[in-house]
């Protein structure tokens, strides 16, 4: 699932450039963390109502190229 590079994005002027949710300031990690928690789908996209369903697919496939990996380079977002 290559499509998380689109949906993916870090900007240092967004929550410290950390991995984000694109156009959003929801990072990765918050809903991993929150997968890891076993807090149901449809209450993340809830409590997120910027999220779509296909962002959570997209943090998984990132988390996933992180572990396999160790590192994944993003494009880095300034002046856009």
């Amino acid at each position: 699932m290559e499509q998380w590079r689109e949906r993916i994005s870090v900007d240092p002027r967004v929550c410290h450039g950390k991995a984000c949710i694109r156009g959003t300031r929801v990072m990765v990690s918050v809903v991993l963390d929150n997968i890891a928690a076993g807090v149901p789908r449809e209450e993340i996209l809830t409590s997120y109502p910027g999220l779509k369903s296909a962002d959570i697919d997209c943090a998984l496939a990132y988390a996933a190229e992180l572990a396999r990996e160790g590192i994944v380079d993003l494009p880095l977002e300034v002046g856009v």
